[in-house]
Order: C-alpha cells, then sequence, then structure tokens
C-alpha cells in the first residue's frame, strides 16, 4: 500500500512537468501493464482493481497538489539538479523493457517502431519552445466544453509513455491556467473560501471529467495493442523512454554549470536511477 502511494507520487509529479512522461513512469516501476488492466477491468474485477488503484491515484494526487506549489521553487532554484533527478528516474525504467525484448528476434518493424516514437517525443518538445499565450479561463458554457475535451487529450497522452501530457497542455496553451487553478483551489481550500473553492471547481470539475474519460478510453486501446502487438509495443516504449531525457533538455531552461551543480547534478541523476529501479522491483 505505501509503496504504491509511492509510486503515486512519482507519476503524479512527473505528469504536472512538461517534458516528462507520466506513462513512462508507469512502466519504469513496473505497474504500466497491471494498471491499464485495471484501468479496463474495473467493473469486472472491481474490488481488486480499486485496492491496487486507489492508493496510486491517491499519491498522484498529493503530489501534484503539492507540486503546484513547490515544483515551480525547485526548478527555479535547483533546475540542473531536479531534472537529472527526472532523467535518472525515466532511465531507471530502461532495463525492466529491455529484459521483455531481451532474446526475442528483432526485425525492421521493430526498430521502425522504437525510432518513430523516438522522433515523435523529440518533435513535440522541440515544438514546446513556441508555446502560445496561455488561454483566460472564466466559466461559462463554452469553456467547460474546452475544458473537458482537453482533460481527454492530456489524459490520453498522459497514459501512453514517452509523451508528456504538461507538454501537450502547454502547447494548448492550457497548462499554466491549469496548474495556477490547481494551487488556487488548494489554497482557497485551506483558507476555506467559499468563493475561491466554487470558482476552482468550475475549472477542475470538467478538467477532470475529461481526463477520467480520457484515461478509460485510451487504456482499453492500449490494452489491445499490447495483447496483439507487444514486441512493437515495447520497442515503440525504448524509443520513448531514450527520447525523453532530451525532450526534458528541450524544454528546460539551465543556467551555466558549475563543478557544484555538475556533481549535485550527477548525484540526483544516480539517485533517481536508483529509485526507479528499487520501485519497478
Amino acid at each position: 500500500m505505501i509503496k504504491s502511494f509511492l509510486k503515486g507520487i512519482v507519476i503524479g509529479i512527473a505528469n504536472i512537468i512538461p517534458g516528462v512522461s507520466g506513462g513512462t513512469m508507469m512502466v519504469a516501476m513496473g505497474i504500466y501493464d497491471k494498471l491499464i488492466h485495471c484501468i479496463t477491468h474495473l467493473f469486472k474485477e472491481f474490488k481488486k482493481s480499486v485496492l491496487f488503484l486507489l492508493p496510486i491515484a491517491i499519491g498522484m494526487l498529493v503530489a501534484i497538489a503539492a507540486s503546484s506549489f513547490g515544483l515551480t521553487w525547485l526548478f527555479d532554484h535547483y533546475p540542473i539538479q531536479t531534472n537529472l533527478l527526472f532523467v535518472g528516474l525515466i532511465l531507471g525504467g530502461l532495463p525492466a523493457i529491455l529484459k521483455k525484448v531481451k532474446g526475442k528476434k528483432v526485425n525492421v518493424g521493430h526498430i521502425v517502431a522504437g525510432l518513430l516514437f523516438f522522433a515523435l517525443v523529440v518533435a513535440f518538445a522541440a515544438m514546446g519552445e513556441t508555446e502560445g499565450n496561455a488561454v483566460s479561463l472564466s466559466f461559462n458554457v463554452v469553456n467547460v466544453i474546452k475544458l473537458f475535451g482537453v482533460g481527454i487529450i492530456a489524459s490520453a497522452t498522459m497514459v501512453i509513455p514517452g509523451v508528456s501530457g504538461s507538454m501537450v497542455l502547454m502547447l494548448m496553451g492550457f497548462y499554466q491556467p491549469v496548474l495556477n487553478a490547481i494551487k488556487d483551489f488548494f489554497s482557497a481550500l485551506a483558507d476555506f473560501n467559499v468563493q475561491g473553492i466554487l470558482t476552482g471547481c468550475g475549472i477542475l470539475v470538467p478538467f477532470g471529467l475529461g481526463v477520467v474519460a480520457g484515461i478509460f478510453g485510451i487504456a482499453k486501446l492500449v490494452e489491445i495493442i499490447f495483447e496483439k502487438f507487444p514486441l512493437y509495443a515495447y520497442w515503440a516504449i525504448i524509443g520513448l523512454i531514450v527520447s525523453s531525457p532530451i525532450a526534458i533538455f528541450l524544454m528546460g531552461t539551465f543556467p551555466a554549470l558549475t563543478a557544484v551543480s555538475v556533481l549535485t547534478g550527477a548525484v540526483a541523476l544516480i539517485v533517481g536511477f536508483g529509485i526507479a529501479m528499487k520501485l519497478g522491483e
């Protein structure tokens, strides 16, 4: 239970950082297949699925709430160390995926799948540098429908390994407004500010419903792909994992390197790698 909660925290933090894939973190910690199965069989295996999903979901919510306050500070003050920590977390999942294809015959299609998804992530990251102006969110029917649709798109990309849902939100101009809405909602909740809570609900409820719909929609498709074309799926994931660190560096902003930042960054990388390996056991 505690281990699943901690995994949820890592996934939640990953989902809120542009360039980092929550789906990749699920793979890195060895829970991706089971998580997809529990989502697609939620009603058939209700008790078993809920017991597995609930601590992960709680961990994700806690991480997202906390990240909306503290993550910006970490990236502002320790960008090299924080980014390298997540690079380590991502790469720590690579050995587990390599075991899935070890000893299996490799054909041209597998290589193409890996290269295609590698290029896809790098291309998305490169486009992320040209983010347009953030949208303005006010409570009206158009924005409610828009937020629901954006929630579907964001959650679908969050579930797919290697694709950053936050990066997609950033490209659409919704990343900062949604992040601010989360921060303002929890601030209002702490202060018992009813008006602020209602305003937050007007933004986060339609977005959250879209997220749930998107997760259930994409999970079934992912399950079918893993059942029908498992080796293609794993090679695609390898391409996604290898490209994710590149995406992080393309999306991030870094100060001039110093001996201290390089050393502490290397330590953060090793720590992240070790955490992912441990949680993936």
